[in-house]
């Protein structure tokens, strides 16, 4: 990938996180963190409603549908170890019910919030 092709990439997934994060505002959710990185992984939005904590992987493509299918096992797996590790480092949260949802984000489309979209095994 060419260096402006991912820099354009790069940008579209900004603005779709920013999207995603008013979205979830909108429906009631306080933001506690965008761009969560540790080791073992990342999340794009973590959210609180009420007992409710949302770790969101936000997914930006050309169509809803491609991005509503757009996050494999393994990236799962990968947010679940960062929600441990988010979880584990703020005790006041460690007794909220985990989800993991996704934003799927398309162009002149309204974000698509998708509760529960994985469930660990």
């Amino acid at each position: 990938m060419s260096q402006s092709r991912k820099r354009q990439s790069d940008a579209a997934g900004r603005r779709a996180e920013f999207c995603g994060s008013l979205v979830l505002r909108l429906k009631g959710y306080q933001i506690l963190r965008r761009n969560y990185r540790v080791a073992v992984g990342e999340i794009d939005v973590i959210a609180r409603r009420g007992k409710t904590l949302a770790f969101v992987e936000v997914k930006y493509r050309a169509e809803i549908s491609a991005a509503q299918i757009a996050v494999g096992e393994a990236q799962w797996r990968r947010i679940e170890r960062a929600a441990s590790s988010f979880v584990g480092s703020h005790r006041t949260l460690q007794d909220k019910l985990w989800r993991f949802d996704i934003i799927a984000c398309a162009p002149r489309a309204w974000p698509k919030h998708i509760e529960d979209a994985w469930r660990p095994r």
